[in-house]
């Protein structure tokens, strides 16, 4: 799968107190073609979803099913879609790949060793990320800050230098967890029902468990690995 061409972006100054609303907007001015956001379903990208509709309801929206997502996932996309009268793009893993994977190493080889948890993240999310991302000047996440050791050296606005140099748009990236919940719930935002079981971070299903009171948001995500490691592949720096 071929990336996007290298292009030439030029990062704007930002105020240091930036709203996401003012991030995207100078992120839409930048970037060298469309963007749309990667939504997850998550709490942050439903905050994300919603902020759209004021600022660039032109944003499109596409979503990974990598054929384990919980079904409160499921239950999040429909709400939204119909709650905002948008249809979602989802991109699925090559079928080959997959049934090769499972048929010579099972359905839980990516509990056995990390570079058997990075090929089926590859498989899952990597490479149909890639057929998303084709033919976008840039793209939005989630991602906060305080979200993983892996993100702190993340910025609002990024060349994402992975995908061919397209523009990466962090609009959330200083929100604090308080924040997100709080805009939330003030304008009543399907909310995936796990978050409220204990699970602050959502992935594939196999892979994500509610964490324990102290432990770190990420703890519930691949926690038989050590916490630098916890990323799949889609946030590569």
């Amino acid at each position: 799968m071929s990336l996007p061409s290298e292009k030439n972006i030029q990062l704007p100054e930002l105020p240091q107190e930036a709203s996401p609303a003012e991030i995207i907007s100078a992120g839409l001015k930048v970037a060298d073609g469309p963007v749309a956001l990667a939504c997850s379903f998550s709490v942050e990208d439903v905050v994300i979803v919603d902020l759209l509709q004021e600022v660039a309801p032109q944003v499109r929206l596409f979503a990974l099913d990598t054929g384990r997502l919980n079904e409160e996932t499921y239950e999040v996309a429909e709400a939204v879609s119909q709650r905002y009268g948008i249809a979602i793009d989802w991109f699925f893993p090559e079928r080959d790949a997959v049934e090769k994977l499972e048929r010579e190493k099972g359905l839980f080889s990516f509990r056995e060793s990390l570079d058997n948890r990075h090929e089926c993240c590859r498989i899952r999310k990597v490479e149909p990320l890639q057929r998303a991302l084709k033919g976008l000047g840039g793209w939005i996440t989630g991602l906060r800050r305080e979200q993983s050791v892996t993100r702190t050296g993340l910025a609002p606005l990024e060349v994402d230098t992975s995908n061919g140099g397209i523009l990466k748009i962090n609009p959330l990236l200083e929100w604090s967890e308080a924040q997100v919940w709080e805009y939330a719930e003030s304008k009543r935002l399907p909310v995936n029902k796990l978050h409220r079981q204990g699970y602050p971070s959502i992935g594939c299903a196999p892979c994500t468990r509610a964490i324990k009171d102290g432990e770190h948001p990420r703890a519930g995500r691949w926690w038989w690995e050590d916490p630098e490691h916890k990323e799949c592949g889609l946030h590569r720096r």
